[in-house]
């Protein structure tokens, strides 16, 4: 259980920070803490996933150090490695639930928009929240429900803000 707690607690915390690499660092910890919950609770599609996800995120974190093609290759690979271990760790349509909302992570991780980071947040409390309910992890649950409410929260504030920020003249086009 202490797993799930700090796995959320610290998923919660990385979409609220502003700075990518900061963000992306505290969200790769979570991705190592809910993997060791997901052996526990024998979610195996979602624990290697989320092994899969935080070597990912670290990568991602040195986005620079990568050229362009380099950089694409690697959205590529682990988009690929992420149906593969679908396949290979198959319990029935519920593996899809945590495949499609690692997919999806993965490419707005991918990217610099740190909107895409908060947006990703929202689809992954949609799909591993359901991916919980059906291994009965009531905790988890929660906590992507809180991730879910907070990636709109996040997302909602910063257009709020970048609306204030458009001058009036722009408005009356």
């Amino acid at each position: 259980m202490i797993f799930s707690v700090l796995a959320v607690i610290t998923l919660v915390i990385s979409i609220c920070i502003k700075e990518r690499k900061k963000s992306l660092s505290v969200q790769s910890l979570s991705c190592l803490l809910e993997a060791a919950y997901d052996f526990v609770i024998t979610a195996y599609t979602g624990a290697l996933l989320n092994i899969l996800n935080f070597i990912r995120t670290f990568i991602f974190i040195n986005k620079g150090k990568f050229n362009k093609i380099k950089y694409l290759m690697v959205l590529f690979f682990f988009e690929t490695i992420i149906i593969i271990n679908c396949i290979f760790t198959w319990a029935g349509t519920i593996s899809l639930l945590p495949t499609i909302g690692s997919i999806i992570r993965t490419y707005c991780l991918w990217q610099s928009d740190m909107r895409l980071v908060r947006i990703s947040g929202i689809t992954t409390g949609l799909t591993y929240g359901a991916y919980y309910i059906f291994y009965g992890s009531k905790f988890m649950i929660l906590g992507e429900l809180a991730l879910l409410i907070v990636g709109i929260y996040a997302v909602l504030k910063n257009d709020v803000l970048k609306l204030k920020k458009v001058p009036k003249e722009e408005f009356s086009r």
